[in-house]
C-alpha cells in the first residue's frame, strides 16, 4: 500500500506530479530509487537531481496592479546569490507575482490545503452530484474530477500560468530549474486587494 506521505516524499525528491509519483511508486513496489528512475525514464523528473537541495537564497518580489488596487508580496527561493541576481530569476519572480495578482490562489501547493477544507468540498460536491440524480459510481468520478478542478482554482502550482495557459506554474518552475541548474521554491505569498473584508478582531 503506497501512503500519501510516500507520494509526497517522492514528489519533493523529483518535482514530478502527485499522480505520476503514485503510479511510479506502485510500479516500483515502493522502491524509491526505482520510482525515481521510472520518472526520469518518462521525462517527468528533470529536476530530480536539484530537488532536496537547500534553497535559502532568492528574493522578495512585490507587484502592484490596477493603480494600487491589488498588491502581492512573494518569497521565491533558490540555492545561490548568483542565480538570485540573474535577470531570468527576477523575471520568473515578477511573472509569478503578477500571476498571483490575476489568479488569486489561496495556497502554494495541494499539501497546504487543510484536510477539513478538502473534506468539506468533497461533501458539497457529492451532494451536488447526487442531486443531479447520478448513480453512486458516477458520483464518485464526478467528485474526483471536481476536486481536481478545486485544486486548480486554489493552489498556485496547479494553476495554468496566465502568460501561457498550456503549462502550469509548477511546470514553469521546473523549466527554470532545468535552465538555471538550481532548486527553485515558491516559499510563500500574500495578496492584498483594496477594500477587501478584514478579519474581525475583538478587543
Amino acid at each position: 500500500m503506497i501512503s500519501a506521505n510516500d507520494v509526497k516524499k517522492l514528489r519533493e525528491m523529483t518535482g514530478a506530479g502527485m499522480m505520476e509519483c503514485k503510479k511510479a511508486l506502485e510500479q516500483a513496489n515502493g522502491d524509491f530509487e526505482r520510482a525515481i528512475d521510472i520518472l526520469r525514464e518518462r521525462g517527468l523528473a528533470q529536476a530530480a537531481k536539484k530537488a532536496g537541495r537547500e534553497a535559502n537564497e532568492g528574493l522578495i518580489e512585490s507587484y502592484i496592479h490596477l493603480q494600487g488596487r491589488i498588491g502581492v508580496l512573494l518569497e521565491i527561493n533558490c540555492e545561490t546569490d548568483f542565480v538570485a541576481n540573474t535577470a531570468d530569476f527576477h523575471t520568473l519572480a515578477h511573472d509569478i507575482a503578477m500571476h498571483i495578482a490575476a489568479a488569486n490562489p489561496r495556497y502554494v501547493s495541494r499539501e497546504q490545503v487543510p484536510p477539513e477544507e478538502i473534506e468539506h468540498e468533497r461533501q458539497v460536491l457529492s451532494a451536488q452530484a447526487q442531486n443531479e440524480g447520478k448513480p453512486p459510481a458516477i458520483v464518485e468520478k464526478m467528485v474526483a474530477g471536481r476536486i481536481e478542478k478545486f485544486y486548480k482554482e486554489v493552489c498556485l502550482l496547479d494553476q495554468p500560468f496566465i502568460k501561457n495557459p498550456d503549462i502550469t506554474v509548477d511546470q514553469l518552475l521546473k523549466e527554470h530549474i532545468a535552465r538555471l541548474g538550481e532548486q527553485i521554491v515558491v516559499r510563500r505569498f500574500a495578496r492584498f486587494e483594496r477594500g477587501e473584508e478584514l478579519p474581525v478582531t475583538l478587543a
